[in-house]
């Protein structure tokens, strides 16, 4: 038997010590979390009064959109709290509660990102089935398998990291409570843990690229088959944004957390997790906002109170 002193609170060391970088990294992070509140809740705020909205694809859109403001809550005030002195310091518990969200809602995305390319097939492939195969008890199948996947993921993340043993003061080279910044620091044999956390995410992040990539390849035969260009042009069109998204979350989650720990590289992770923490949900927003006509037409029918024509919008 030996000596174990129980930890009750990590030390998150965050991005940078360099007291000159505090201030503006305060101020661009703070911006760059009230950018992405305000994009995302603008999207459902759009859907929530724009009957013509009232889609399955904007309905799965609209709990992308909740999803990103989540996850982006889950790790940004922390990220702000650490650049506060004295504001680094993360109780046990919390930590624990913000890997379980942070987990949960980047699971979410995950699965809601597969579930959109699904219906990116059906509106493309099969437009004549498109009402009676995405029916709304079908869009809140996907929705609730989706969160029913987030949170179990998330709880065996948690579980898993958790039931490790921390022997002293931990110092966190993170600036959140990710799963492998606070893996590393136990005292205990972690190779099942490790091995349990990259089968886990391979095959939730695998799964949900198979997905995906069968969807796009039938979507772009489906294209190629197309005798005339405006249907080429409005099939990609509608699914741009989406691959868009794709490409950005999955190679960044790649990157995280598909590699052994002896590849990791704290300062490299902590720049990916910027982006992937932070960068990505104020993305999402502008990436299905910035080419969607009816985003834009929803827009301006609420800010000026009328219909804006299609041949204005699409001149914007």
């Amino acid at each position: 038997m030996t000596n174990v002193t129980e930890v009750t609170q990590f030390l998150l060391l965050g991005l940078t010590r360099d007291p000159e970088l505090q201030v503006p990294l305060f101020i661009t992070f703070a911006l760059v979390y009230l950018s992405t509140l305000v994009g995302n809740l603008g999207i459902i705020m759009l859907i929530l009064l724009d009957s013509r909205l009232h889609t399955p694809m904007y309905f799965l859109l609209g709990n992308l959109s909740l999803v990103d403001v989540c996850y982006s809550s889950a790790a940004t005030p922390t990220v702000l709290a650490g650049f506060i002195p004295g504001g680094k310091a993360i109780s046990y518990h919390a930590c624990a509660a913000q890997m379980f969200l942070f987990a949960a809602f980047a699971t979410l995305e995950n699965c809601l990102l597969a579930s959109m390319a699904c219906d990116r097939y059906a509106a493309v492939c099969k437009p004549l089935h498109y009402t009676t195969t995405m029916t709304r008890s079908v869009c809140a199948g996907l929705a609730t398998g989706s969160y029913v996947c987030g949170f179990l993921n998330a709880s065996i993340h948690t579980g898993d990291t958790f039931s490790l043993s921390f022997c002293t003061f931990s110092v966190v080279h993170h600036f959140f409570c990710d799963v492998p910044a606070v893996m590393v620091l136990s005292c205990s044999d972690r190779q099942v843990s490790e091995l349990v956390l990259v089968c886990v995410v391979s095959f939730n992040v695998f799964f949900a690229l198979l997905v995906i990539l069968i969807s796009y390849m039938s979507i772009f035969i489906t294209i190629l088959k197309m005798p005339s260009s405006a249907g080429y042009q409005k099939a990609l069109s509608t699914c741009a944004s989406h691959f868009a998204a794709v490409s950005i979350f999955y190679g960044t989650i790649i990157f995280m957390y598909l590699q052994p720990s002896s590849s990791h590289s704290m300062d490299t992770d902590k720049m990916a997790s910027v982006f992937y923490a932070m960068i990505i949900p104020l993305l999402n927003p502008v990436v299905y906002s910035l080419r969607n006509k009816e985003i834009k037409s929803a827009f301006m029918k609420v800010v000026v109170g009328k219909t804006v024509p299609r041949i204005m919008i699409s001149t914007m």
